[in-house]
């Protein structure tokens, strides 16, 4: 069974800077790409960052220059580094991955997601 699990979330000052975590466990083939999205209260989910299947990252406009995606493939990880940390900022950050399974075909891929894990940005 394919599972994400992120850690890293909480509370800290504007200014200030997190790493959130997020690992695949179980058995697939190819982990295609992964990425963070995020949940403000009352708002629809965005991206945050992404992988591209082209194999580039890419980031939405108000995190460029402040947050940086970065992925371990050999332990199936992708990590958010948040550096100035604004209030609008607070949300409920999901990790996901696009996974082909193993023993599957490209186009069997499905997409996984974390349970979510809450950043704060408040003084």
């Amino acid at each position: 069974q394919v599972q994400l699990v992120e850690s890293g979330g909480g509370l800290v000052q504007p200014g200030g800077s997190l790493r959130l975590s997020c690992a695949l466990s179980g058995r697939v083939y190819r982990i295609v790409t992964m990425g963070w999205y995020r949940q403000a209260p009352g708002k629809q989910r965005e991206l945050v960052a992404g992988e591209t299947l082209a194999g580039y990252f890419d980031y939405m406009e108000s995190v460029k220059g402040r947050f940086t995606i970065s992925r371990d493939n050999a332990n199936n990880t992708v990590y958010l580094q948040m550096d100035n940390l604004k209030p609008e900022d607070t949300a409920v950050y999901y990790c996901n991955a696009d996974v082909q399974p193993y023993g599957g075909l490209w186009y069997e891929r499905r997409v996984y997601w974390g349970q979510g894990t809450q950043v704060t940005v408040s003084s």
